[in-house]
Formats: C-alpha cells, structure tokens, sequence
C-alpha cells in the first residue's frame, strides 16, 4: 500500500512526446538555477538553434546528473560502450557561469 501513496501521475502531450533533436548542449548556472539549452546545429550551417530551455534548481540539476549516470551505466552494460570519437570536434558542453546572474 505504501507503494501506491508515493505514485504520480504525469501526462505527457503528443507535441512534447515527439521529442526535440539536440547536438549540443549548452550549460550555464547561477546561484539559484541552472540553465541547459539544448541546441540543434546542423553541419555547413554558420549558426545553431536552441530547440529547448530547461531550467532546474541546483538540487534539482545533481539529481539529473545522478539519474543521467545511472541510465547511461544500464544503457553501456545492455548495448555496449558508447563511442565519444566525435568529441573532439564539438565545443564543450559547459560555457560556465554567466558573466550576469539571475
């Protein structure tokens, strides 16, 4: 029965369950919230676009990373290593802190 009280229900819209395509991730901070811009640049062009804004509390943001650990350690132990060749030529994916802060 415990089970049952902790239980959420979450809806998930046709629009949002289609998903965005993301090829870099921008990640910024200030004390109160982090920022993850995810963005879509496609090869040849001179300029990306962001396709979404996540914003998170600090607390929040670690409990991602955490539970984004997790799920890419199952996602290796199922279907094999992931191969990080590309990473070279991408800029990184933490631009750090804003000069400015919410």
């Amino acid at each position: 029965m415990e089970n049952q009280e902790n239980q959420m229900n979450i809806e998930l819209s046709e629009e949002i369950a289609l998903g965005i395509y993301s090829n870099l991730a921008i990640i910024t901070h200030s004390p109160a919230e982090v920022v993850c811009d995810f963005i879509q640049i496609m090869p040849g062009m001179p300029k990306g676009k962001v396709r979404s804004r996540v914003i998170m509390t600090p607390e929040n943001a670690k409990r991602f990373l955490q539970a984004l650990a997790e799920n890419i350690e199952k996602y290796e132990e199922n279907i094999g290593r992931i191969n990080e060749k590309n990473s070279n030529n991408m800029p990184p994916m933490n631009f750090g802190t804003p000069s400015t802060m919410a």
